[in-house]
């Protein structure tokens, strides 16, 4: 495929997926559950206060939007100074050694989003290297499914919570260093994920590999492809449909599952955004809450419409492209 072609096959489906008779209802809905949400609102009432509506909401996404930029303003502002500080010490002493400190200001509600998202991407990215290559290893091997599928089904329904214990302890217990890479809570969230998402993606490669037709199975027989050539030209093409549904399932998942690791392991990401916002019991704690709850579900929305996009441009067989 050229470039050129790729990005013509990009523009078709955007233009699909945006066109007028497709956004209506879709509009239409949305109109009619924000009309519903205000009108139920003012109802409700909790321990602390009304629950916010539509408006209180909008609010409290522009004071977060604010809290950003301010924070902003003011790691601008640290490093402004360092500069200032450094400067006047070389002009003291130019055999001064510069030292750069990092700004160390609390994170914003946007900085926890760009940490779920880095988190929960290093997971699911971790689960589909290991989740493709066994799947298709199952699918290809009758007696290693055998093997296996019993393993599979017996941690396929464990919960994030139950995992997450042991992930704690077996993080905690490994990874000593007195300089880390990375965090411990960011290693324990990342690894609950992905013990809890790579299911679908191993169970759906598996299927798909154990599907393949017959005729493409003759034909890499007679042509006597190797190992390697059969894998990459004949298994893989056929089974990236079912691949890519298992893909989209384990990505929902994985993403549903950080919230809840966040919460529990303090990685300052959305969860500990919503555990802080809970704890805290301001006047203010609702209706931040419910932001984060929309925007957990819209990023939840892009993922999955970023890799139907993905499986879209991937895959031969467009009538088993879920839309």
């Amino acid at each position: 495929m050229t470039v050129q072609s790729a990005y013509t096959r990009l523009f078709d489906i955007l233009k699909d997926s945006f066109s007028i008779k497709k956004c209506l209802f879709p509009l239409l809905g949305i109109i009619v559950f924000l009309a519903l949400w205000h009108s139920s609102a003012n109802r409700i009432q909790t321990s602390l206060g009304e629950f916010p509506g539509p408006v209180v909401v909008y609010e409290q996404w522009n004071s977060l939007v604010a809290d950003h930029v301010e924070e902003r303003d003011k790691e601008t502002a640290f490093f402004e100074r360092q500069e200032i500080r450094n400067a006047k010490k070389l002009v003291k002493d130019p055999n001064y050694v510069v030292k750069e400190r990092a700004y160390t200001g609390k994170p914003t509600f946007f900085d926890q989003i760009f940490t779920s998202l880095y988190t929960v991407l290093a997971g699911f990215g971790l689960a589909s290297l290991i989740a493709i290559p066994l799947g298709i290893l199952i699918g290809l091997n009758g007696h290693v499914y055998s093997a296996l599928n019993p393993i599979i089904q017996i941690f396929k329904p464990v919960s994030p919570l139950a995992w997450l214990p042991l992930v704690t302890m077996v993080v905690s217990a490994s990874y000593v260093t007195d300089d880390p890479i990375f965090a411990k809570s960011f290693l324990t969230s990342m690894f609950t994920v992905t013990l809890c998402c790579m299911w679908p993606t191993l169970i759906n490669t598996a299927v798909g590999v154990a599907a393949i037709e017959q005729d493409l199975l003759n034909v890499s027989k007679v042509l006597r492809l190797n190992w390697i050539t059969h894998i990459s030209k004949i298994v893989i093409p056929s089974a990236i449909p079912m691949m890519f549904t298992g893909l989209r399932l384990s990505l929902g998942i994985a993403w549903m599952v950080l919230i809840a690791a966040e919460m529990l392991a303090q990685n300052p990401g959305l969860g500990k955004f919503v555990w802080d916002e809970f704890q805290n019991g301001s006047s203010n704690s609702l209706g931040r809450i419910m932001v984060a709850v929309l925007v957990i579900g819209f990023i939840g929305f892009l993922l999955d419409r970023v890799m139907l996009m993905i499986q879209r441009l991937s895959s031969w067989d467009k009538t088993q492209v879920l839309r």
